[in-house]
């Protein structure tokens, strides 16, 4: 059975993170996800842990995808991008706005080639706006989004995540945007823009708090690992020296955590039947929890939760988590052979169909590996391909 995108194609011109993951989002579903870099390569080949010189993020982040190169700052790459314009489904592009513009390559030229062209445009600040044209990482959006200032403890600075949160997020939008606008074009015949910008996804994912400024002019502070909304709600160190994380949004499972722990009096009070209001007894509770669990070894605790029905999970690493059997039996972490590095293990596809399931075709390949073969279907072969590699279009 034929992947569900299947015969769609692909241009990811972009670099680093959030619009190179939405590509290769889009690739484990089948699509056909041609890689253009510069020829000095996408930046995220050196970014972080590598082996042996190859970087490992590039091995995730470039799955499934023909790696070529192409500089588009030059006639020569300009022109050869608009042949393969004319037979692609989408462009997945992060310049700064007016870059494309400028090398003749914006939408109007684009869609002149080929009406039914989704142009995915992601930036920091958007396409228009008094920021749209400063540099933007997802850095500034979990900044500017306001995640920053509700994460971390009440009386510390305002944190930031130690991985890509906003790019990831965006990713995540990215390619729901441009499923859509394929969906639309289904109907209408015509590409269209997507204008996505970095620091709106990640907005949308705090959950209320813009209603809540608006309608009460009410600020969520930090709280740590505690919740405004319900408790106990926080990470808790075992006898052994694991940490456990526990949950009791739901009413019941507050009250089968404090029976569990010996404190049924707790149930008891007024406070206790509203999540909010426990909250504001989170030390109370959280001194009978943390003390009860400080006295056990995690294994113990967990299956004690587990018996007691309510809501814990041990806080992993990465270490951890390649040895879970609830991942091994969701098959969450794929194995992969890799000419440079032999097998690989990464996470897989996000989620899983029925019928269309998608798969890791492969992992991303070396710098230029598919540049000629892909040149060749737009006829550029032999002495043409020689000489745009002595310019220094092609690498």
């Amino acid at each position: 059975m034929a992947d569900a995108l299947s015969g769609i194609r692909v241009l990811d011109a972009a670099t680093l993170f959030a619009g190179p993951l939405a590509a290769t989002m889009l690739a484990d579903y089948g699509a056909e996800v041609i890689k253009i870099e510069h020829p000095n390569g996408d930046p995220v080949r050196g970014h972080g842990a590598q082996r042996d010189g190859v970087g490992l993020w590039w091995k995730m982040l470039g799955r499934g995808k023909q790696a070529m190169t192409l500089y588009l700052g030059s006639p020569e790459g300009q022109e050869i991008f608009r042949r393969m314009v004319a037979d692609a489904d989408v462009v997945i592009e992060n310049f700064r706005p007016g870059t494309l513009e400028r090398w003749g390559l914006g939408y109007e030229e684009l869609r002149r080639i080929n009406p039914g062209i989704v142009l995915a445009r992601v930036t920091g600040f958007g396409q228009t706006g008094p920021y749209a044209k400063r540099p933007g990482f997802g850095t500034l959006a979990e900044a500017m989004s306001g995640f920053a200032a509700i994460t971390g403890e009440p009386d510390g600075p305002p944190t930031l995540p130690p991985f890509g949160l906003a790019d990831g997020i965006a990713a995540l939008a990215t390619s729901f945007a441009v499923l859509t606008a394929l969906r639309a074009r289904e109907h209408t015949g015509s590409g269209q823009v997507v204008d996505l910008a970095i620091i709106e996804p990640i907005l949308t994912l705090l959950g209320p708090q813009i209603i809540a400024y608006d309608q009460l002019g009410v600020l969520q502070e930090r709280t740590g690992n505690r919740s405004n909304n319900n408790a106990p709600r926080n990470t808790y160190r075992t006898r052994d020296g694991g940490w456990v994380a526990i949950s009791t949004s739901a009413q019941s499972i507050a009250e089968r955590v404090v029976r569990l722990v010996g404190r049924p009096d707790l149930a008891e009070q007024p406070w206790f039947a509203s999540g909010a209001e426990r909250a504001q007894h989170a030390d109370e509770l959280d001194e009978a929890v943390g003390s009860w669990i400080a006295e056990r070894d995690r294994a113990e605790v967990i299956e004690a939760f587990e018996q007691a029905q309510a809501a814990i999970a041990p806080i992993y690493t990465a270490a951890d988590i390649v040895q879970d059997p609830q991942y091994e039996a969701l098959g969450t972490i794929a194995t992969l052979p890799d000419d440079e590095l032999g097998p690989v293990r990464m996470q897989n596809v996000l989620f899983r169909l029925s019928e269309t399931p998608g798969q890791i075709s492969s992992t991303g390949p070396p710098i230029g590996a598919h540049t000629e073969e892909v040149l060749a279907r737009y006829d550029v072969t032999g002495a043409a391909l020689d000489e745009l590699r002595d310019k220094g279009v092609i690498r």
